[in-house]
């Protein structure tokens, strides 16, 4: 009875006392939640947000901290769906929200990204820039407390070190080049069903942007002028001020989520990035051995182990629930495997350096001349970007990829190299003054539409055989064509005259691909059934001007054309490396090309009734949710869009196609922010957003800017406290 007695007391103890530790953790967890909170409402009293009548954020704070904690809560008001999502991504965490068919996209992500290593540099990382990720997870983390109805998907709070995860702000990255489905192919189970990991329409928009940079000589006012123009998805980026009390003031396109500035300008200077044709991402044939049961590769005349680890994936079950998938990965000294040619194991090495990328993000915000830019440079930690940059001296300059690995050149970095030979592995960095550049040039202006930089300043640019094959992979493209043709010669340039050139109509790859199309026709014979079918189409086009707009019919066929043509050629052999429009132009034929327009006249006739159909008819553009994944209603109303995709040589870029459901053609990508600006006494700028700066649709602000954007009717920047008065719609601190 004794000893019962006794057990009951000892369980009342053990109880007892671990209710007391419950208790505890529970009353420190509290303390801790009230710390946080008290934090972020002394950090929120700290900041003034000001919307202005587009609904754009102008965000004020006493240091740059509470600047980049008022932005990223000012950005998480307007797309937090957007926001979480870039970090599910760069995190490798999408799976968590998205379920199975994300896992080899978390699993590519996390052969780069650790989140431990990540903590680790974050607690090794200079006062000042610890402050600012501080700032900002507690900005994002503010809004979510104080937004109970906003659900995350799967980040509920915000660690200052997951800013290190994403801080370069290009779209895709250099990740991207990594194959999904090959990935799969390489770590999946035996016999498991490869999941659709990319797009299988061969259709594709070029990605990238336009960057143009005019000297003072080449203007009416003698004063330097950029034009800020990212090809990029719609709704990729958020368009907001952020200045402080310690002299941060700068303005421009965000990637959601992130606390820098990515393309615009600041009192004194203007930066645009265009995506680079350098190759600063190379694979390696890694020959593996077998030995005692061992995995090794060989590297000259040794073997060296292959390192090998453990990743779990967790993904999102139909039932809701978490599951997980575990992964042994493989790297070498060159990079983690990704996969297998020819009986060789692929590793990729590409630039991981996200202390440095974030600070170089960063701080040329902040710089006040191409002196201070290129100090910031030095950081060499952009390796997708080329630049064009303006300042308020008159100054203007092309830069090429800072992080740009120095190989040997007899080597075709293109295709995979033997990495068990040792003159393949890269060499460090160039030094940047190893890299093309241009500063100044005579003629007054620098161009790049991500093509080579041997043509950014017509007769004055970087000479080809003075650098490596590894700095341009793809050559010159029509945009830089089209811009060359309308620079050259230029003078009496305004910002309005710069926006009119960026609108510019004219096609000259159909300039150049028509006259050939029109003389196929003319060579056919008179009973060829051609020849009767396609009589008056040819007569359309041989009388075009060859320029874009909503009433131009020309325009219509001549895209149909061009998109059947370019699937097929996209399908064919090419075993002369040409490019794609060198394959129209050259190798595709006479039938082939004759019976693309055949197909697509048929298919005009099919949709629309008639293959004489004006652009505009066609061409739209709608914006009907925020969902991330397009949608289009053809029952719902659209605007028309004069300028094509980009393919053709348009500056203007808008990249449509048909969708599921639709006839028309439906705009995802291309113009997203456009700005132009002049840095005189005082910089002034226009600009448009696609669509609208809120992610809402029931906000005014959803769509405000569509047929601005479709028409190129950029509206004034309110950067100047004076340029914002009168047009203020709220003034608030966040909470």
């Amino acid at each position: 009875m004794r000893s019962r007695a006794i057990a009951v007391v000892t369980h009342l103890k053990r109880c007892t006392f671990a209710l007391a530790i419950a208790l505890l953790l529970g009353l420190t967890a509290t303390a801790q939640a009230d710390d946080e909170a008290a934090r972020w409402h002394r950090e929120a009293q700290a900041v003034t947000i000001t919307r202005d009548d587009w609904g754009l954020a102008h965000v004020h704070g006493k240091t740059d901290a509470d600047a980049v904690f008022g932005m990223a809560y000012a950005q998480a008001e307007d797309d937090f769906n957007r926001v979480e999502t870039n970090y599910l991504n760069s995190l490798g965490r999408l799976a968590e929200a998205e379920g199975e068919s994300a896992i080899w996209s978390d699993l590519r992500q996390r052969l780069f990204i650790d989140s431990a290593q990540l903590q680790s540099q974050y607690a090794h990382s200079p006062a000042w820039l610890k402050a600012l990720m501080d700032a900002w997870a507690d900005g994002l983390n503010d809004y979510l407390a104080t937004h109970p109805d906003v659900r995350p998907r799967a980040i509920k709070h915000f660690e200052p070190w997951m800013a290190l995860s994403f801080s370069e702000g290009s779209i895709g990255g250099d990740i991207e080049r990594v194959s999904l489905e090959q990935l799969q192919a390489f770590y999946g189970r035996a016999g498991e069903a490869v999941a659709l990991a990319e797009s299988p329409s061969s259709w594709a928009e070029p990605s990238g942007s336009n960057g143009i940079a005019i000297a003072p000589k080449l203007t009416v006012d003698g004063h330097a002028l950029l034009l800020i123009n990212p090809h990029t998805s719609f709704y990729f980026r958020s368009e907001l001020q952020m200045t402080s009390d310690a002299g941060l003031d700068a303005y421009g396109a965000v990637t959601w989520g992130q606390f820098f500035i990515y393309q615009g300008f600041n009192r004194h200077i203007g930066w645009m990035h265009t995506s680079t044709t350098a190759d600063a991402v190379d694979e390696f044939a890694e020959t593996i051995e077998h030995k005692d049961g061992k995995l090794f590769y060989r590297h000259g005349g040794d073997l060296h182990p292959i390192s090998m680890r453990t990743i779990d994936v967790p993904y999102r079950k139909s039932d809701g629930s978490l599951a997980e998938r575990r992964f042994t990965v493989y790297a070498t000294q060159h990079g983690p495997i990704v996969r297998e040619q020819d009986g060789k194991w692929i590793a990729v090495a590409l630039m991981n350096k996200p202390l440095p990328a974030l600070e170089q993000s960063w701080l040329r915000t902040k710089a006040s001349d191409y002196a201070s830019y290129m100090k910031v440079a030095e950081l060499k930690a952009n390796s997708s970007n080329n630049t064009l940059f303006a300042d308020d001296k008159g100054e203007i300059a092309y830069l090429h990829p800072q992080f740009m690995p120095r190989r040997n050149d007899r080597f075709d970095y293109t295709k995979p190299v033997d990495g068990s030979d040792p003159a393949t592995d890269w060499q460090g960095l160039h030094a940047l003054d190893e890299l093309p550049r241009l500063f100044n040039p005579p003629n007054g202006w620098i161009m790049n539409t991500n093509d080579w930089p041997y043509s950014a300043a017509g007769p004055y640019s970087p000479k080809r055989e003075d650098y490596p094959r590894y700095m341009d992979t793809v050559g010159e493209n029509p945009r830089g064509v089209h811009a060359t043709m309308l620079l050259t010669g230029k003078q009496g340039l305004s910002m309005e005259s710069l926006l009119t050139l960026a609108f510019d109509s004219y096609l000259p790859e159909f300039a150049r691909q028509i006259p050939i199309l029109v003389h196929d026709y003319d060579a056919l014979p008179a009973a060829d059934p051609l020849k009767r079918k396609l009589a008056g189409q040819i007569g359309m086009l041989r009388n075009w001007d060859y320029r874009w707009g909503i009433a131009s019919m020309p325009t219509t066929l001549a895209v149909f054309w061009g998109d059947a043509l370019w699937n097929k050629m996209d399908k064919a052999d090419n075993a002369e490396g040409l490019s794609m429009y060198d394959r129209m132009a050259e190798k595709a034929g006479a039938q082939a090309r004759l019976q693309a327009l055949s197909d697509a006249s048929d298919r005009l006739l099919q949709d629309f009734g008639s293959w004489g159909i004006p652009w505009g008819e066609v061409n739209r553009f709608q914006r009907v949710n925020d969902d991330i994944a397009p949608h289009f209603d053809e029952s719902k109303p659209s605007i028309p869009v004069p300028f094509t995709s980009s393919r053709w040589g348009s500056l203007a870029s808008f990249g449509a196609h048909r969708w599921p459901g639709t006839k028309r053609y439906y705009g995802t990508s291309g113009n997203s922010f456009v700005a132009v600006v002049e840095f005189g006494d005082k910089v002034h700028a226009r600009a448009v957003t696609a669509g609208g700066e809120s992610g809402h649709p029931d906000s005014p602000h959803f769509n405000d800017e569509a047929e601005r954007y479709a028409t190129g009717n950029l509206r004034q920047v309110y950067f100047w406290p004076e340029e914002l008065k009168g047009h203020v719609e709220k003034i608030y601190h966040p909470q």
